[in-house]
């Protein structure tokens, strides 16, 4: 199912890493309990040591564990500490490309560049920031960094983001993301061509053992589940168009999933190779937005064109034929 948006990690800034050797004298304790007693000043309850673990944001020498398992001592204990929230979301007059709008609900179009909620190294200048100006008062169940953030997506993928103005339309999305009603259909340029016409990449991610900044396919990772269809080809570029839908919410999944596949997101400076085929940043469009909206269940369906420079890409390798079909499949 996918997660909520307190479950996502910031792509924007580079995770610290902490690590403690368990001693001979906390023989027999509790993983959680030697968590909340070695991270004391990052991590100040067992509860919230749990929650850590579970999340996979604390491991056992490199793989996960479970709270109640007894250590024996010499273990190496890992931690990315949790995000603190030292500051507020402050209004700044930043446009907005609205789609729809309503008493309970603002569905935006992201653009390339901007990172959705604040973080460390990125404070100022981010979706929240502009919600917050725009609407002055939104949802705080996300928190006071992520008021009225129901879902996000990485700061250089674009499309379709829908926010709450307030707690109960916050919770009914949030109901709704995790049921899967509230779809999102993604529009990507991938490298290659497709042996199949249409795929499920089921595969485990979690944090990149060997870059603690990026997210890998790795045993011990959450389950991830992402479903493409190719809309269409170029055999002699090398390039095709996918339509892409996800069963689960993990962080960067696509650009994790295509590239595990071996078709990374064209332009994907992470997972892929940077500036590919004139892209700053990934060809990767949130287009399509499914959800009930809060105030009568209505059934509602968005959609976004994907910016200029995805679109030239698309013209420009003979991929629009797919484009097309992208709006008119029944997802």
């Amino acid at each position: 199912m996918a997660e909520t948006v307190n479950g996502f990690l910031t792509d924007d800034a580079e995770p610290e890493v902490l690590e403690a050797v368990v001693g001979s004298e906390h023989a027999g304790k509790r993983f959680d309990l030697l968590v909340s007693e070695l991270f004391q000043e990052a991590v100040p309850s067992r509860s919230r040591a749990r929650k850590l673990i579970d999340d996979g944001d604390a491991l056992i020498d490199g793989k996960r564990g479970k709270a109640g398992t007894p250590l024996k001592g010499g273990e190496t204990l890992t931690l990315i500490p949790p995000e603190t929230e030292e500051w507020t979301v402050e209004p700044e007059d930043i446009p907005l490309d609205i789609i729809y709008e309503d008493g309970d609900i603002i569905v935006v179009n992201k653009p390339r560049g901007m990172v959705v909620h604040p973080a460390a190294g990125n404070r100022t200048g981010t979706l929240a920031n502009a919600l917050m100006h725009h609407c002055r008062d939104l949802s705080g169940v996300g928190g006071v960094l992520r008021p009225g953030i129901v879902h996000r997506i990485d700061r250089d993928t674009t499309g379709l983001l829908a926010a709450a103005k307030n707690d109960r339309a916050h919770i009914a999305l949030s109901e709704q993301l995790s049921s899967r009603r509230m779809h999102r259909i993604y529009l990507a340029v991938t490298e290659g061509v497709f042996k199949d016409a249409e795929g499920t990449v089921e595969a485990p991610i979690g944090r990149n053992p060997k870059d603690r900044k990026t997210m890998a396919v790795v045993a011990s990772g959450k389950e991830a589940l992402t479903r493409y269809k190719v809309l269409s080809e170029n055999r002699k570029e090398g390039v095709s168009l996918l339509g892409l839908s996800l069963d689960t919410g993990r962080t960067h999944q696509i650009r994790v999933h295509m590239r595990y596949i071996g078709h990374p997101v064209s332009g994907d400076p992470v997972y892929g190779v940077k500036n590919r085929r004139g892209m700053t940043g990934q060809a990767l469009h949130a287009g399509i937005l499914l959800l009930d909206r809060p105030s009568d269940g209505k059934r509602m369906r968005f959609e976004c064109p994907p910016p200029e420079d995805t679109q030239k890409l698309i013209v420009r390798t003979g991929l629009q034929d797919g484009e097309e079909k992208f709006w008119k499949c029944d997802w």
